[in-house]
């Protein structure tokens, strides 16, 4: 009888080639301990054929979903299984016809095995931080007021123009030379230049941190221009309103965001260590070009989100003003839509 790999613990399968790849990912997840005791804990849920689909393997997709409400949660294992059934059928057809041994499929199964093994390594690294002191805490509240005592909710309108790069400064004079917002987006439609945009509201903490502090300083009714690679990006602050958080109710934040940073930091500099301490030698094409040594990891990029990440001066613009487009070919403004999800909270 053909032998079949172990089952995986994936969510869902695309396709045959994917069913199989995930075979690795539960060799590693559910380890190498006693049989014995594993069969205790997992108990049964469904059999397929003679192939059995455990409690423990729908307990790990759970694990990989998103919190589900009560409501939701009272169903979500039994769709779990259903999910996992139908993998298991794929899975037993695609070893039958052994797909398993497809060279493309072995690749993207060593690439697996090779991901969840490094990946344990580095949480493992990561586990050794310590929990940000009450000082610490207090400290980084203190030293990012935008985010917290001095917290805001903006209302913005975003506005990408596509013209070639030598338009630029015109349209940055434009900008600052229109009374009104709504007069510059006339400008825009009457000069048959295309674009773009949107508005929606956004917290302090919905920003790039990096661009925390630069819209702060920004005065309700003032514009931001950007050059962009396709052109030019304005950002228009309508309004905004105070709602500070107190130190109490952000600990858990920061302090969840300092071990985060804690944590990249440890497994960088570990990671550099370790490639200091290896023999790499490039060989055949590589040796010949050597390619520029791969970044350790790095801390997480900063929230990226479609509000620009530096701000350049402001440009003092009209307060809210309704930019719905005309009925002009080149110009296209859809109305209402929200912004691009950024961070929400810090993590």
């Amino acid at each position: 009888m053909t032998s079949r790999p172990p089952r995986p613990l994936a969510r869902s399968y695309r396709s045959l080639t994917v069913v199989v790849a995930a075979l690795a990912l539960v060799t590693l997840v559910a380890g190498c301990g006693d049989k014995k005791k594993d069969k205790v804990a997992s108990q049964t849920a469904a059999k397929v054929n003679k192939e059995e689909i455990t409690v423990l393997q729908i307990n790990q997709v759970l694990a990989q979903q998103r919190a589900a409400s009560p409501e939701q949660a009272a169903s979500a294992g039994g769709q779990a299984l259903e999910r996992l059934i139908d993998q298991e059928v794929a899975l037993q057809k695609a070893t039958d016809q052994k797909l398993d041994r497809d060279p493309r499929v072995m690749l993207q199964i060593e690439a697996a095995r090779r991901e969840i093994i490094a990946r344990a390594y580095l949480e493992k690294i990561g586990e050794g931080v310590t929990k940000p002191t009450a000082d610490e805490v207090k400290a980084y509240y203190e030293k990012n007021p935008a985010l917290f005592a001095n917290r805001r909710i903006y209302n913005m309108q975003e506005v990408d123009i596509d013209v070639p790069a030598a338009q630029v400064e015109t349209l940055r004079t434009a900008l600052a030379g229109a009374k009104t917002f709504s007069a510059f987006i006339d400008y825009l439609k009457a000069n048959n230049i295309k674009f773009q945009g949107s508005e929606g509201v956004r917290a302090a903490e919905q920003l790039p941190l990096t661009s925390v502090e630069q819209f702060a300083a920004l005065k309700d009714g003032q514009a931001v221009f950007a050059a962009g690679p396709k052109g030019a990006r304005v950002v228009h602050l309508v309004g905004s309103r105070s709602q500070p958080v107190d130190l109490q109710a952000a600990t858990v934040a920061i302090q969840q965001y300092l071990i985060n940073e804690r944590k990249r930091k440890m497994i960088a500099d570990d990671i550099r260590a370790l490639r200091a301490a290896a023999k790499v030698e490039y060989v055949g094409d590589y040796a010949a070009n050597k390619p520029a040594p791969a970044p350790a990891p790095a801390p997480e990029e900063k929230p990226k989100t479609s509000v620009l990440a530096d701000l350049p001066p402001p440009v003092n613009a009209a307060s809210q003003v309704d930019i719905a487009p005309r009925d002009t070919a080149p110009a296209s403004m859809p109305s209402g839509a929200t912004l691009d999800k950024g961070l929400k909270g810090m993590k």
